[in-house]
């Protein structure tokens, strides 16, 4: 189906200019070339096809627009036409001439001239004859084709196939217009273009509707080349492109990299954990990654432990099995030697996410803790924690640790990744398994033959049962014994949290077994591919849908090779079964009480589906043509070979099915009856024969012939042998088509972004441009999905995932069609690198929509086999060669020819043995729908007679199984090999003997062997004669086959060493055409080599096929080179193609050698270094005695080479080092390869440049209070509300005592204030920059002029006010107090901390290494080593060479050598420092360590610095500092150093151990030679002020002024001029400063240092001699351990400084010895209590009453608890105490900490310091005297930062404790003294916070000296004693008082009733004796006695 466009002509145009058109359907824009110069008539004579998808609609309409064309300006409309395309629906070709309409769609007289033709949608498409278009002219191949002019408007390089060539299927044009963005997209293996901008501009291979034009010769001389925008960049040669319809990119990547291991380390901190549910509780946290734990410390009663314990666990596995493992938190409570505890909550994620995360790692968040037997509870509390993943390679910013703020927003910073809700429910997963087929056996046959015998039955020999693993938890459904095809229905729930941290889950069918139980096959199932998380999202589905499991081969062997390819470990080779499964999610409601609250895996039955749900049986036909095999290893060379291809496992002859195959087609069939009509009767016409269709699925065996020494091909000529293969599977193309689409969209885009990179890469101009066009064909691509994807036919057998994905798919294309267009508009030349990133992200996430989660057909695999052994395979996906009508939807290999190497199976491919290809194919493939198959064979070059079998030999529709090609053409084919770069390392010496082998179909050729260089020039051409290629002469043309260039290193014994391959497409000249430009000569260019999977060089070099016409070679262009005599019959390279060279002058620095190693066992004594260059060098003066002076005596030396013109081709240059010993002899010590001369290459300043020297003076004002702050200088304005809020709030200094009336002088600041007050600096501009960047990106949506005016606010110092301003929010109290800004007495002004600059990385990272003259160029030697893991770079580097390089054209201009004090011997290098021997006291201080990897089995160090100088090793032993991964060492250390001998420091860190040796945790390497002799003055940092007393004292001998003056006269600057009023001026810059200082006295004085020092900060102002210089710092340097290659194992605080010993002695160190915690007392007088809840009944009245205590104790220190006395039968809750606790403690005032040091146990050798929060514990506690005394409830008061107390009882609420955020703060630091109510509070049954009591308290802060001059008391003691409290007398103990108790009791409580009692008792004892004495009255009355 497509919509053809033929555009004639437009008439009738006004003027004189170049024209444009653009047709438009559909959203789909096509561009014309670009008519040049036409007047009134423009003729285009274009066509243009539109694939369409769905019928078109009479009302759809076609627009053409005409624009005049400007290359700078946006092109001007001329006219529109727009056509309804009703009359073309009917009729189906339809011509038009037509006049356009303007703007106001008014007629205007310009009239166009077009022809539409319309092909409906019924599946044929006839091939287009010329006749159809009468006016077509035949192919242009007199070399007029067109560019794609684009300019900001224009759509880049839609580069239309205009005219057809004849006999081509018009499959063609449309491939073009679709695939091809712009000209030949810069491929993944060219690094760089060379296009000269000169008349030689030539574009290579354009295929012939692509003609290239000869442009205008006149714009070219005067633009110096084409307007940029026109200029596409790689020419098409390159490979990866795809050109042409009939041939489809090869993967240059050879190796798979799944399954090889790799080093990781998970680093877990562990901080603390709050609001734990339970009652007292002693906790500890178990760590849990993979299978290994760890425990912390325990920490007793406490709710919120502090622990501050670091975990690190090394694993050395896969990718794939590191991201499943999971990391599981728990909190367990009162854990010990004989008991587990019970878990109090856990939390579990798995290592993926982590590794997900921004920098690999979540820092300082809180885990939720939940239990997982138990769903309906809430959460049980928080855990803080840092959690890091690193891989090798990866290194991690840890944010700066400086003293951590305890303010912390729990809810605002959760351990969850974004986008993660923080509630988070419980879900079940119900995972259902149907049943599978297609299983292998897992028996061996003799097993079965046995039993056969014995009971005559024949069992399948598989017991397959299914087992699914997810978040750590696994279930397994019943083992189906014996069966191949196992029937399951039953359903695995597990319950977890929604959404799970756990990314797979991992589906096996496992086969049971009572002697080895193993995996069949394995498939991961990736949540995030089957739900979406969006508002509009859904919830994880899965099917019900068939996964395809592949892995290892089937044929049964005992021990099986490849089984981890079944564990899901690498790829698999073959397909092993499939498995029909669903998956469903449904979250819990936790508060219904039916729920099961168990979290256990259940295994449930499930109800069977119905057959057809997957979706309707289809017949499916594959067939596969070899047109070439060749480079077959020699190894398999000598036995016949043939190849099987196999999809699922039809096709499989040898190990393959496992029933007979009529059992599927009845399986297809037995759904319903018309169904299996269906099947046996695909479609009418081919009734009869189909039913005889047997698949014929391999190649016959044949003996391969020997193309040279290593590789054998097979004589595959004019017969191609053919497959085909009929199979069975459910219809589910939809998915793969959709799919496909968003492929193609990717891979255009990925071409598009290599594209621009590449013209960054090569400098090229407007790659801007380029990036746009790229966005407007993303966006109009995913427009195009929209549309396509939209008309979703058979919506039976869909599942809720294809319905909800295609929904969401289209969301997001839709979503980001429009971000292109928008961000399209945004591409400008400066914010060309960030939009750059988005787009990249635009990439990543089509290929995550494009993989499609729900398989259909399985993979197609292709094998060769040798003697009925499997050798190697490819393995295709099935959906690159699925066939569709709708050209986006076709499979990118569909019908076309595909180059395919084979592979070795599994871990045989790893290393050497997977680079080496194993066989090189040319393959067409083709799968579809067996009725759609008329056209299979369509996309084969064309020239061939089918061969069929005899049964189908007159059926029109029976595929052949052999193609004979009637067509040859003869070409020859010349490689132009001129030479290569940055080779592989091949022999232990570190070079290589490199020759390249080049191969084209079946022939091969060697360049000749160069030795000992990785940087070979061959400059040889090889010829290839009578290369025959088959097929019609056109399709060659267009359609090269690509030519393999493999490198090899030659050894003298053994086979050649395999160094690198790389692909190439030859330039194509037919025998008709001329060889003569644009396209010939082709040019030099560079493609990239691989090794396995990694670059390993660049090759240059040029390829050309010519074909031979009926002339003979005569016609051929002569081979013009002349034969190099001393080369024997070698050709070089001809003149046209090889590169224009020009002389240049090389000079070199030679400055002196470092760090030989020894060779051969002898140490390096007299070595020399020579440097060679495109053939010529030079050599340096010999080092007479290395061990005395390793540097050279002459510095500078020259030479001249002639290199080319274009400095993308320039040779590397090689400096080898050797050593000269007796005798003559030579020996290599190591060589250094320059890949790229380019940043060494002088460039002439430009003459108009240098006016800046004329002009007048320029004022830079220096405030002396805010001197003008950059972005990256440390920013610190406090606004002036703050500053009064400050003076409100009471100041610490840093250290010293706190005087109530006045603030903290300049004595009291020390070093450590300075330091503080910097890493606050530097996290508030860390903050700043985040908050900035994360403005940038909100306004990203807002115009880019907006976002420059944001820019230039943030970095002015408003816009810092302003945000910090902001961020004022309660918690930032803290900062405020972290950065004192002490007052002197108020008549000065106010004045702050001097600060340093905190460099969180080295310092060499900022300043280029200070390689800004002096560069270093490590040597290496020895070979690479073949696994990536072994041998890294390090371990090669032999030495290192310090020197530099200059490269400059000769001869310079003249007026460089006129300048002042020039000396000819140092050429360019002026200006250099003598290289003599130099003493040089080196000063090292070393502040803290963070981090470090613990080395002792309690998960701790006892760390101490080793420093290591030349023969100084100094090892600070003594001072270790034990049991702490985060030391504070702060101590300096000075070293005497004589450069160079010793220039490299070495600072560890090592671990102390009592027994044995001590373990190194990691060291650095500082060059201090390179720092010493820098331009930047890395020899002591410049301060920001300059003070002569105090914290602040400058240390450098040289004052600033004289710094300034030795500056000025070694930049030949002039100045400085000290001018009056504080000015002074420096070269034209005038710079302006106070000018007094004060001395120790208060004294001032006139200075200038004030006003030099504010020069040099500014330095890098200075024009011409201006750099950054060093500032005062602290840079933060990684350890590193050459153990652990590449993984940081903690980061060390430092700072070198360096004087020159024959200078004036610097003052002494400065003292950054760590503060010494200062000695406090706490007094606690707990007063009174009240409403504490009753716990006890009464005895004898059931009365509640309570006994109540008090208990108290500060943080870390529960062993000192201290208890008040016990206020007994409390009946209202009130108890009255006055008694007195005492809590001495040593507290740091800068970090808020309390040091306590301590032994861990009894065993420890020494004490242990712990810094911990200051955190006042108080509980209310009720006495029992036999059982366990009862917890009622606490508080915890943090005493920086805690309510103040409430007056009164009434007052004081719950709101206390849960609303902190509103309540005034209170410091006990600032109050010192501070008495209220606070609220007692437990949780209860529904974990509610409740009140259960109040406690009225005083708490009194004394420093150690004042509570010695006023004593108190413990209890109620003297000295200074408590009154005792004031008691009822209830309280008393009843069995001490039993009477008195009594009393109280029930005399006053029951007086009432017992009166009531007495009473009645009384009233009875009357009614007893009366009815006692009545009787007896009763007859003495009757008696009358």
């Amino acid at each position: 189906m497509a919509l053809l466009l033929h555009l004639r002509t437009v008439s009738g145009l006004r003027g004189k200019a170049d024209r444009i058109a653009k047709a438009a359907f559909r959203g789909l824009s096509f561009y014309t070339r670009v008519l040049e110069n036409c007047e009134d008539e423009a003729k285009f004579d274009e066509t243009f096809r539109w694939p369409v998808a769905s019928n078109i609609d009479g009302n759809e309409i076609l627009e053409i627009q005409v624009f005049n064309y400007s290359k700078v300006f946006t092109n001007r409309l001329i006219g529109t036409f727009r056509m309804v395309l009703q009359k073309v629906v009917e009729e189906g070709q339809v011509e038009v001439t037509d006049t356009l309409i303007d703007d106001n769609n008014s007629a205007i007289q310009t009239s166009i001239s077009i022809e539409i033709r319309y092909q409906a949608l019924d599946g044929t498409v006839g091939t287009w004859n010329d006749k159809e278009f009468l006016e077509t002219p035949s192919v242009h191949s007199d070399g007029d084709g067109r560019y794609p002019l684009e300019t900001d408007s224009l759509l880049s390089g839609h580069q239309q196939g205009s005219d057809i060539s004849p006999g081509k299927s018009n499959q063609q044009s449309t491939e073009r217009s679709f695939r091809r963005a712009g000209k030949g997209v810069f491929s993944a293996m060219k690094l760089g273009k060379a296009r000269p901008s000169k008349d030689d501009h030539r574009r290579q291979d354009e295929p012939a509707v692509l003609e290239a034009e000869d442009l205008d010769r006149k714009a070219l001389r005067q633009g110096g080349g084409l307007e940029p925008d026109t200029i596409s960049l790689a020419s098409v040669t390159a490979v990866t492109t795809n050109v042409s319809n009939k041939r489809s990119k090869p993967d240059i990547k050879m190796e798979p990299s799944a399954g090889r291991p790799m080093d990781y380390q998970v680093s877990i901190t562990i901080i603390e954990a709050r609001q734990l549910v339970g009652l007292n509780m002693d906790p500890v946290v178990c760590v849990e990654v993979g299978e290994e734990k760890k425990y912390t410390s325990m920490k007793e009663s406490t709710n919120c432990p502090y622990y501050n314990e670091y975990f690190v666990f090394d694993f050395h596995v896969s990718p794939d099995v590191m991201f499943d493992k999971i990391i599981k938190l728990s909190v367990i409570h009162s854990k010990n030697l004989l008991r587990s505890g019970t878990l109090v909550g856990s939390f579990k994620m798995d290592v993926g996410t982590v590794y997900t995360q921004p920098e690999h790692q979540f820092y300082h968040k809180w885990a939720i803790l939940s239990d997982p037997e138990d769903l309906t509870a809430g959460l049980k509390g928080y855990l803080k924690c840092d959690i890091a993943v690193v891989g090798k390679g990866d290194n991690i910013k840890t944010p700066h640790k400086a003293n951590e703020t305890d303010e912390d927003d729990i809810e605002g910073n959760l351990l969850l990744p974004d986008g993660v809700p923080p509630e988070r429910q419980w879900a079940r997963f119900y995972i259902k398994i149907y049943r599978a087929e297609g299983l292998p056996r897992m028996n061996t046959s003799i097993m079965a033959n046995v039993k056969k015998a014995l009971i005559g039955e024949n069992k399948d020999l598989v017991d397959p049962y299914v087992q699914v693993v997810f978040a750590g938890q696994k279930g397994k459904t019943s083992v189906q014994k014996s069966s191949y095809e196992p029937l399951w229905n039953e359903q695995i729930v597990f319950t977890e949290m929604f959404p799970p941290l756990c990314k797979r889950i991992k589906i096996q069918i496992r086969d049971s077994d009572k002697v080895n139980d193993v995996a069949i096959g394995t498939h991961f199932i990736d949540l995030r591919k089957i739900s979406n998380e969006g508002d509009k999202g859904f919830l994880p589905t899965f099917g019900p849908a068939w996964v395809n499991m592949y892995g290892s081969t089937r044929n049964y062997t005992l021990m099986d090779e490849h089984q981890e390819l079944n564990e899901g470990l690498g790829e698999g080779v073959s397909f092993r079964a499939r498995l029909l499964m669903s998956l469903a999610v449904e979250i819990l409601d936790t508060s219904n009480p039916e729920i099961n609250s168990s979290t256990e895996v259940q295994v449930e039955q499930a109800t069977s589906i119905a057959d057809n749900c997957t979706g309707k049986m289809e017949e499916f036909f594959l067939f596969g043509a070899f047109l070439e095999a060749t480079m077959i290893d020699r190894k398999i060379g000598d036995k016949p070979i043939n190849f099987e291809v196999t999809i699922g496992n039809y096709g499989n002859q040898i190990d393959g099915m496992t029933k007979p195959i009529r059992r599927r087609k009845k399986e297809g069939g037995d759904g319903d009856e018309e169904e299996s009509e269906l099947l046996h009767n695909s479609s009418e016409d081919e009734g009869d024969e189909d039913g005889e269709l047997v698949s014929v699925s391999s190649s016959p065996p044949m003996k391969p012939l020997v193309t040279d020494r290593n590789y054998f091909h097979l004589p595959y000529f004019e017969k191609k042998p053919c497959i085909y293969i009929k199979s069975w599977w459910q219809d589910q193309r939809r998915r793969l088509y959709n799919a496909n689409i968003m492929d193609k969209i990717a891979d255009k885009l990925e071409e598009g972004l290599n594209d621009v990179q590449e013209m960054i890469k090569t400098e090229k101009p407007h790659p801007e441009r380029r990036l746009r066009g790229v966005l407007e064909e993303l966006s109009s691509g995913c427009l195009r999905f929209v549309t396509l994807a939209d008309k979703d036919q058979h919506h039976s057998s869909r599942t809720r995932l294809d319905r909800e994905r295609l929904k969401s798919c289209m969301r997001e294309l839709e979503n980001m069609g429009q971000q292109a267009a928008t961000l399209r508009s945004q591409v400008k030349k400066n914010t060309m690198k960030d939009k750059l990133k988005l787009v990249q992200n635009f990439l990543q996430k089509l290929r995550f929509l494009a993989d499609e989660p729900q398989h259909t057909i399985p993979d197609i695999f292709i094998w060769m086999m040798s003697n009925n052994k499997r050798i190697a395979y490819a393995r295709i996906p099935s959906k690159d060669i699925l066939y569709s009508i709708v050209d986006e939807e076709m499979g990118k290999d569909c019908a076309k020819v595909k180059t395919i190497f084979l592979k070795l199976p599994g871990k045989r491919g790893f290393g050497p043995a997977g680079w080496t290809v194993q066989a090189k194919m040319e393959m067409y493939l083709w799968l579809g729908l067996n009725k759609q198959r008329k056209d299979f064979l369509g996309g084969l070059p064309c020239g061939f007679e089918e061969k069929k079998t005899a049964r189908g030999q007159n059926l029109p529709s029976f595929p052949p199984i052999s193609l004979l090609y009637t067509k040859k053409q003869v070409f020859q084919l010349r490689a132009h090999m001129y030479q290569a770069r940055s080779l592989f390392a091949a022999d232990s010496s570190g070079l290589s003997d490199p020759f390249a082998r080049v191969f084209f179909i079946s022939q091969s050729q060697c360049t000749e062997v160069l030795n000992e260089t990785l940087c070979p020039t061959w400059d040889q051409l090889l010829v290839f004669d009578n290369v025959e290629l088959y097929g019609e002469a056109h399709e060659m043309r267009d359609d090269p086959p690509i030519i393999v260039i493999e490198i090899y290193d030659q050894d003298t014994v053994g086979k050649a060493d395999f160094m690198g391959r790389t692909f190439a497409k030859p330039v194509v000249k037919m025998s008709d055409e001329q060889y003569c430009p644009p396209r010939f000569p082709p040019q030099l260019e560079y493609y990239q080599i691989y090794r396995g999977n990694s670059t390993a060089g660049d090759l240059l070099a040029a390829f050309e096929l010519l074909q031979i016409g009926p002339g003979g070679k005569s016609d051929l262009p002569p081979i013009d080179g002349p034969m190099d005599i001393d080369r024997g019959p070698i050709l070089p390279v001809p003149l046209g193609i090889r590169p224009v060279l020009s002389k240049y002058r090389v000079e070199i620095l030679f400055w002196g050698l470092r760090d030989l190693k020894r060779v051969n066992l002898a140490q390096v004594d007299r070595p020399r270094v020579d440097i060679e260059c495109a053939g010529r060098g030079v050599q340096s003066a010999l080092i007479q005695n290395y061990k005395k002076n390793p540097n050279f005596s002459t510095l500078v030396k020259w030479f001249e080479v002639d290199l080319p013109e274009n400095e993308l081709l320039h040779p590397p240059l090689n400096i080898r080092v050797v050593d000269c010993r007796a005798f003559g002899r030579y020996t290599l010590v190591g060589s250094h390869a320059v890949s790229s001369l380019r940043k060494f290459i002088y460039r002439p300043p430009d003459k108009k440049a240098q006016h800046w020297n004329m002009t007048g003076e320029i004022v830079v004002n220096m405030e002396p209070e805010v001197p003008i702050k950059k972005m990256e200088t440390m920013v610190k304005l406090e606004a002036s509300e703050e500053e009064k809020e400050k003076k409100k709030k009471k100041k610490k200094g840093g250290g010293g005592e706190e005087v109530e009336e006045e603030e903290p002088d300049e004595s009291m600041l020390d070093w450590w204030s300075k330091y503080f007050a910097s890493i606050e600096t530097m996290k508030e501009q860390l903050r700043q920059q985040e908050a900035a960047a994360a403005e940038a990106e909100e306004k990203e949506e807002m115009e880019i002029a907006e976002e420059n005016k944001l820019d230039s606010s943030m970095k002015g110092s408003k816009g810092l006010v302003r945000n910090k301003e902001k961020s004022k929010i309660p918690k930032d109290d803290k900062k405020k107090k972290q950065q004192p800004a002490p007052e002197l007495p108020e008549k000065k002004n106010k004045q702050k901390i001097e600060e340093l600059k905190v460099f969180n990385k080295e310092l060499e990272t900022e300043f280029d290494n200070f390689e800004d003259w002096l560069h270093t160029f490590n040597l290496l030697r020895g070979k690479i080593g073949d696994n990536d893991d072994n041998a890294t770079e390090e371990e090669r580097i032999v030495g290192r060479f310090k020197g530099s390089i200059c490269v400059y054209k000769v001869p310079l201009p003249d007026d460089i050598a006129k300048e002042a004090g020039y000396e000819p011997s140092f050429g360019m290098f002026q200006g250099i420092p003598t290289n003599d021997p130099i003493n040089v006291l080196v000063r090292v201080y070393i502040v803290r360590a963070t981090d470090l990897h613990p080395a002792d089995i309690n998960g701790k160090a006892d760390p101490y610095i080793a420093i290591k100088l030349g023969k100084t090793d100094i090892k600070d032993k003594e001072n270790y500092i034990s049991k702490q991964l985060n030391p504070v060492f702060g101590k300096s250390f000075d070293i005497e150093a004589t450069f160079p001998m010793e220039s490299m420091l070495t600072v560890a860190v090592y671990d102390w151990d009592l027994v044995g040796t001590d373990d190194l945790i990691g060291e650095t390497k500082i060059d201090l030679e390179n720092r010493y002799y820098s331009k930047h003055r890395a020899t002591c940092g410049v301060s920001q002020t300059y003070s002569i007393h105090g914290y602040n004292t400058w240390r450098d001998p040289m004052k600033p002024s004289q710094i300034l003056s030795k500056l000025c006269k070694e930049g030949k600057v002039d100045g400085p001029h000290f001018g009056p009023g504080g000015r002074v001026k420096v070269a034209n810059r005038v710079f302006t400063g106070p000018t007094e200082i004060e001395d120790e006295n208060g004294q001032k004085k006139q200075t200038d240092e004030h006003l030099a020092l504010a020069v040099l900060r500014h330095w890098e102002d200075i024009p011409r001699a201006g750099c950054k210089l060093v500032p005062e710092h602290v840079e933060t340097r990684p350890l590193l351990n050459p153990d652990k290659p590449g993984i940081e194992q903690g980061r060390l605080e430092m700072w070198v400084d360096m004087f020159p010993m024959d200078m004036p002695a610097p003052g002494p160190a400065i003292d950054i010895s760590p503060r010494k915690p200062k000695k406090y007392e706490l007094r606690v007088i707990v007063w009174n209590t009240d409403e504490v809840i009753l716990e006890d009944d009464d005895y004898f009245t059931g009365e509640k009453s309570s006994d109540i205590f008090v208990r108290g104790w500060l943080k870390g220190q529960q062993e000192d608890k201290q208890d008040t006395d016990v206020h007994y039968h409390s009946l209202t809750g009130e108890g009255n105490f006055n008694w007195r606790y005492i809590f001495p403690f040593d507290y740091l005032m800068a970090e808020e900490k309390i040091v306590i040091s301590k032994k861990e146990s009894m065993f420890s050798w020494d004490e242990t310091e712990y810094k911990i929060p200051a955190r006042l514990t108080l509980q209310v506690w009720d006495a029992d005297h036999f059982s366990a005394d009862d917890f009622l409830g606490a508080i915890e008061l943090d005493l920086n930062r805690f309510p103040r107390g409430a007056k009164t009882s009434k007052q004081c609420s719950l709101e206390m404790v849960t609303n902190e955020a509103d309540l005034p703060m209170i410091s006990i630091f600032k109050q010192k003294r501070v008495k209220g109510w606070w609220p007692f509070v437990a949780r209860d049954e529904n974990d509610e916070l409740e009140i259960t009591g109040k406690v009225e308290a005083e708490l009194h802060l004394l420093t150690a000296e004042e509570a010695e001059k006023s004593p108190a008391g413990l209890a109620r003691n003297e000295p200074d004693p408590l009154e005792k409290p004031n008691r009822p007398d209830t309280s008393f103990i009843w069995f001490l008082n039993p009477l008195k108790s009594i009393k109280y009791l029930i005399c006053t409580r029951y007086k009432w009733l017992i009166i009531k009692i007495v009473l009645a008792l009384l009233l009875l004892f009357m009614v007893a004796l009366f009815l006692y004495s009545m009787p007896g009255y009763m007859v003495k009355k009757l008696l009358g006695a």
